[in-house]
């Protein structure tokens, strides 16, 4: 049976952000690990939630469904879904599949802050 081969880090932020740093691959079997990593994310009236993508190695379409998922989940929370730190090839399937029109692509997590608030 597989396993994820993924691991996330949340991280608060003083803004009403949280950052989810991403690492390994994001596939559909990371679905129980995003979705844990979202709800202590979500903790305390965050407002937005950036995916740090600097350490994601692979993403597969499974893996974007998950992001739809997720960018279902924090609409109706009323939250904001930005990320950084995308390669070119990824951001690249972010405009392809129009991700980028529903979640914030940025190139550094200063920048996602800003955006944050």
């Amino acid at each position: 049976m597989h396993q994820a081969q993924v691991a996330m880090k949340v991280r608060p932020t003083t803004n009403g952000a949280a950052i989810i740093d991403v690492q390994g691959e994001l596939t559909g079997f990371a679905d129980a690990v995003l979705q844990e990593a979202y709800d202590e994310a979500s903790k305390d009236g965050v407002r937005a939630i950036i995916l740090n993508f600097e350490d994601l190695q692979y993403m597969n379409s499974s893996g974007i469904g998950l992001l739809v998922t997720l960018l279902i989940r924090a609409n109706r929370a009323k939250q904001k879904l930005l990320t950084y730190g995308l390669s070119d090839h990824y951001k690249q399937i972010f405009e392809l599949t129009q991700l980028n029109d529903a979640i914030g692509v940025y190139d550094t997590e200063a920048e996602a802050l800003q955006a944050a608030k």
